[in-house]
């Protein structure tokens, strides 16, 4: 009788253990305020090689963004695969409530070896139980190979997270005489100034440096024979720190590029417009990995989008800005955003106040000023247009993607509008976001991460 038990599931513990043995690898490299349209396959002009033969062996996503426009509350948004007011990370230099799960948690549950090398910027350290591999702000190559090839011959699963603070300022890696700052073509919410110039001359050069890093862990990955069975996903993170983009929840702030190569499963050359969010990644991750899904998380699996099974993710992605707490941040100045297929709808809880970061403090902005208070029509337009925001915002971006012609309140779009601000707030009531008294409770977000003197925690003044 027990041999007879033994062969009926048999089938079943060999199929298990070959489940187990041959999980997808899972290969995250994500760059550090990278406006997603610089790099190359997006039209960019910075000299990204590795990533655009990326793009000709996989997936390009042209739809794919992120809820938070800053450092600390985009990666707590993507290892927890929740949005930053309900993690409670959403300020910078943050942490979630206690007792949050992360994607080490869940991976390592279900055999994974879960590793992050570079850049942090996230705590508790205990909600994020990675194994960790550099002290720098980059990867640390070296470890990168050791993981690699513990996992190639113990046939161990890993989910490595090679996280680069490039092109993160201050703008001092790479090649910057491959980028003439007088050839350049600006962007055209850009003020055209000499130091502009300059700064985005030696940006490009440092996301083509993050280009490199990509490059070289590709190489590692291959040297050690993981390519077949990793899925590799390449991203930008948020926008860089010139304006109009980082600490903006306009598209060049919230939008990401993403790519993703998965060797026999993923169309070569493909391309989607599909709407995702980092908030997804870890739902697609276990899946992919075949772990479950909780339905705690705000994300949801865009597997079927990633094999070709669909065209069509999510109806509506959000944003949300915080500048209490952030070097030389406004006061206050809260904003939240959703965006549809077209259009773009943009809250800004406190329009009377001046919007100020660590951008309106370069050397870049303050030429900006500089050229408005000579006269400059375009000079004034744009850094107006910076400082001082209406109320609401809304964009037909499929007209105008560089979010220039405010509609709000114009009737033609009078029926859109009220639609995108009841799912925009129906979303805010959902995660427990109070709109201004959130942004006001800030400061004590900060609490664990980012101390601060008595006589200037208990004070509004304080801009972090």
């Amino acid at each position: 009788m027990r041999f007879f038990l033994l062969l009926l599931f048999f089938p079943f513990f060999v199929g298990s253990y070959l489940r187990a043995s041959d999980k997808p690898n899972l290969l995250f490299i994500i760059a550090d305020d990278c406006t997603f349209r610089d790099i190359g396959c997006y039209g960019g002009q910075a000299k990204t090689p590795n990533i655009d033969k990326l793009a000709t062996q996989g997936m390009q996503f042209s739809h794919c963004f992120q809820a938070a426009p800053m450092c600390s509350p985009t990666r707590h948004n993507l290892y927890t695969g929740l949005y930053p007011v309900k993690s409670g990370a959403y300020p910078n230099h943050t942490f979630v409530d206690k007792g949050t799960k992360s994607i080490a948690h869940y991976l390592k549950a279900i055999g994974y070896r879960v590793a992050l090398s570079g850049k942090t910027h996230i705590n508790p350290r205990e909600a994020f139980p990675f194994e960790y591999s550099s002290k720098a702000n980059n990867p640390d190559l070296e470890s990168v190979s050791l993981l690699f090839k513990e996992c190639a011959e113990s046939e161990t699963p890993f989910c490595l997270f090679a996280c680069s603070n490039e092109p993160h300022s201050p703008w001092n890696k790479g090649d910057s005489s491959k980028y003439d700052p007088k050839k350049l073509k600006l962007p055209p919410y850009f003020v055209d100034t000499p130091e502009t110039r300059d700064a985005y001359s030696r940006y490009l050069a440092e996301i083509s440096y993050y280009d490199w890093q990509v490059g070289q862990i590709i190489k590692r990955l291959d040297e050690n024979g993981l390519t077949k069975n990793t899925l590799v996903m390449v991203v930008s993170e948020q926008g860089n720190g010139f304006p109009f983009a980082k600490w903006t929840c306009y598209e060049s702030g919230l939008q990401s590029a993403m790519i993703v190569r998965w060797d026999g499963k993923v169309s070569p050359g493909s391309k989607t417009s599909a709407m995702v969010e980092y908030v997804d990644v870890l739902p697609t991750f276990l899946d992919v990995a075949g772990g479950k899904i909780r339905k705690s998380l705000d994300g949801s699996s865009f597997l079927d989008v990633i094999l070709g099974k669909k065209d069509t993710h999510k109806e509506f992605v959000f944003g949300e800005m915080t500048t209490r707490g952030i070097n030389n941040g406004s006061e206050t100045f809260g904003i939240r955003s959703v965006r549809g297929r077209r259009y773009k709808y943009i809250w800004n809880f406190t329009p009377e106040i001046e919007f100020k970061n660590a951008c309106t403090h370069s050397k870049e902005f303050r030429s900006w000023i500089v050229k408005a208070e000579s006269g400059n029509k375009d000079a004034i337009d744009k850094v107006r247009r910076y400082q001082w925001r209406p109320k609401v915002e809304v964009y037909d971006l499929h007209n105008d993607p560089y979010e220039w012609k405010n509609l709000a309140g114009k009737p033609e779009v009078k029926s859109v509008q009220n639609r995108l601000n009841k799912v925009l707030k129906d979303w805010m009531k959902s995660q427990g976001d109070e709109g201004q008294k959130t942004e006001l409770a800030a400061l004590e977000r900060q609490g664990r991460s980012k101390k601060r003197k008595k006589d200037k925690g208990a004070t509004t003044k304080d801009k972090g």
